[in-house]
């Protein structure tokens, strides 16, 4: 089992930039896909960015490609969110999350451990 922790959110001007990190636990963190998704007031949860287990390969939303960049540190148990020219429509609470299938998922239902969120907020 992991739990995942997210931080890093907060308040930021349009064209300011934001790193979220996600702390998981359990030992076999290694093994598993994670992914960034991110839900706005009114809307629904949707996909921003998976990185695999090995962190080789990456999946972006079109809304972050050139913009947000998914690492991850495996010695660390950590994933981050690099977050650069954001808008106001970023604007949401940030879900961490880990899926069982080790490569890139892009949908919810892939993913099996949830974080609290974290949120942030863009101001134009």
């Amino acid at each position: 089992q992991v739990q995942v922790v997210e931080s890093g959110g907060g308040l930021v001007q349009a064209g300011g930039s934001l790193r979220l990190s996600c702390a998981a636990s359990g030992r076999t963190f290694r093994n598993y896909g994670m992914g960034w998704f991110r839900q706005a007031p009114g809307k629904e949860r949707e996909f921003v960015a998976a990185i695999n287990w090995s962190g080789g390969s990456t999946d972006y939303a079109d809304s972050g490609k050139g913009r947000f960049t998914i690492s991850r540190d495996n010695a660390k148990k950590t994933i981050y969110l690099q977050m650069n020219s954001l808008k106001p429509e970023d604007t949401a609470v940030y879900y961490c999350a880990a899926s069982l299938v080790a490569g890139t998922a892009s949908n919810l239902s892939e993913y099996d451990y949830w974080g609290q969120g974290t949120q942030v907020t863009v101001s134009s």
